[in-house]
């Protein structure tokens, strides 16, 4: 399966885009200004508000900051939460506190995908309640993590391994990086005292893996015919190693990212960048954009059943209970059956909201739209749940459904696009709000598509590298990873005041483009 866009694919991305600024999307069509996906200098902050608007307020990270901002409808900032280190991903929990992913800012081994290495919880006065770091030479929390209701969290994780462990498994040679893949898993934690945390569950992505390339190992079989678990011999070749002069002008340019080596590029094999927990089936979803696939297992199991492929509710231990995406990875179908697409932000539609038990992801990266570029989309799917709590199957051997209940594409497809990080989720009114996550761009559409509200971020912190030198504010200069609404009525805001800060946040001012770059 080929991949579409992986992180280290998107460093080379951003070099060329950093040598053309903007000007291939605009001499592409005078009209379409709109497909500068970074948002660089166009108008920000409220650019729609209509009227009838359901009361509340939007949370979000401001991008390279320790803040967390709380704005009202008019874009005005009421409250911010403000932590130690940038701020990942907030979860807004009933006592008015936020979980966060904060990135840790000497961890090891680990890099340019969406590690951060911390989880904290702040208070609404700001005082740090809880400081838990899971980073070190063979472990990280990274991407996104889930806060169950008895207060544990469910977080994805890396875990390095070896070539040679890699081989063991199955994995065939060209596909394995020179310092072995990132294994993924899923561990609960359960907070103690101001920093510590114990692992109470685990799940592991190796325990579930089938190949047909070594007959001579345990998990050798016929893919097809094991839908439930993952196929270890997908993706790319690994590509020649480049230079070590090459890497050295990468890291130079602020563009490598952090612990690049030249044999660990490709190691991210999965890269799970989206957890969510229903409590009621008490079944976890989690989302693989390098196999453009969702899926769903059972976590009333035990950590030891999460290696087998019996125990739980469903009986079926960790096996995967659902995907759904990309069949072709199950040998169920081919490239022309795909429906998914680098996608991020998978959740389970809330009780209480339309289209409650539903799913709701962003697809990021849909190719050859009308206008023959690539373009986003919103999906919402009904997988269909059977009583045993697994899924069904349509005649084809697929997972039901055929299609998205529910989409959302912009009229012109050109105006809505991000091709990594962003996501969505369903309003109490029937809306969906979205984060189209590299402009920082932040709106509400209707269940007809019609945008109701919009605001783009306008501010961008100043944290500086462990160096002391400054992060340079190209290409990702307001992209935001997480953003949610908040109803006005949610447990968290009662008795709070929520009147606009004053002063308010001073707004991030872009640096005039070069010279070149202003030449019609």
């Amino acid at each position: 399966m080929k991949k579409t866009l992986s992180y280290f694919s998107i460093i080379v991305f951003l070099l060329l885009l950093s040598n053309c600024g903007d000007k291939k999307s605009e001499e592409e069509s005078a009209d379409k200004k709109d497909r500068n996906m970074f948002g660089h200098y166009i108008p920000r902050g409220i650019t729609v508000n209509s009227e009838n608007l359901s009361p509340g307020y939007i949370m979000f990270p401001v991008p390279n900051s320790a803040s967390t901002y709380l704005i009202n409808r008019k874009g005005e900032v009421v409250h911010e939460w403000k932590g130690n280190y940038g701020v990942f991903n907030p979860y807004l929990m009933d006592d008015g506190s936020v979980v966060i992913g904060a990135n840790d800012p000497d961890y090891p081994v680990f890099g340019f995908g969406g590690p951060y290495g911390r989880i904290q919880k702040i208070n609404w006065a700001g005082k740090m309640l809880w400081d838990f770091e899971y980073a070190d030479t063979t472990q990280i929390v990274h991407h996104d993590f889930a806060v169950m209701p008895n207060g544990n969290v469910l977080a994805l994780a890396y875990e390095t391994s070896s070539y040679e462990y890699a081989l063991a498994l199955g994995r065939k040679p060209e596909f394995i990086p020179r310092s072995g893949p990132w294994m993924e898993k899923i561990i609960e934690i359960e907070p103690q005292g101001t920093s510590g945390g114990k692992i109470v569950w685990e799940w592991r992505v190796e325990d579930h893996l089938i190949q047909d390339y070594d007959e001579t190992k345990s998990n050798y079989g016929n893919p097809q015919e094991h839908p439930e678990l993952f196929n270890f011999n997908l993706g790319d070749s690994i590509p020649d190693r480049i230079t070590q002069d090459s890497l050295d002008i990468l890291k130079a340019m602020g563009r490598g990212g952090r612990n690049l080596t030249l044999d660990n590029p490709h190691s991210d094999i999965y890269h799970f960048n989206a957890i969510n927990y229903n409590a009621d089936l008490d079944q976890i979803a989690f989302s693989s954009p390098e196999l453009s696939e969702v899926f769903i297992i059972d976590h009333s199991i035990t950590t030891e059943e999460a290696a087998t492929h019996q125990g739980g509710k469903s009986g079926k231990g960790g096996d995967l209970l659902f995907r759904w995406g990309n069949p072709e990875n199950y040998m169920q179908g081919d490239s022309t059956d795909r429906k998914l697409y680098y996608q991020h932000d998978i959740r389970w539609i809330e009780k209480g909201k339309p289209g409650a038990g539903n799913l709701t992801l962003y697809n990021n990266d849909v190719p050859m739209g009308p206008d023959s570029l690539h373009y986003s989309t919103i999906y919402e799917i009904n997988p269909v749940l059977l009583q045993d709590g697994t899924y069904e199957m349509m005649t084809n051997n697929r997972f039901a459904p055929e299609e998205p209940v529910w989409n959302y594409v912009a009229k012109d497809t050109i105006s809505f696009y991000g091709s990594f990080i962003s996501g969505a989720h369903r309003m109490e009114n029937g809306n969906t709000f979205i984060n189209e996550g590299p402009k920082g761009r932040l709106f509400e559409v209707t269940p007809d598509r019609e945008i109701v509200w919009e605001y783009l971020v306008p501010y961008r912190g100043n944290i500086h590298k462990p160096n002391g030198e400054p992060r340079n504010v190209m290409n990702m200069t307001h992209s935001t990873f997480r953003a949610t609404f908040v109803p006005a009525d949610h447990p968290a805001l009662q008795g709070k005041e929520l009147k606009p800060l004053d002063p308010q946040p001073e707004v991030f001012v872009m640096p005039p483009p070069p010279e070149e770059d202003k030449k019609e």
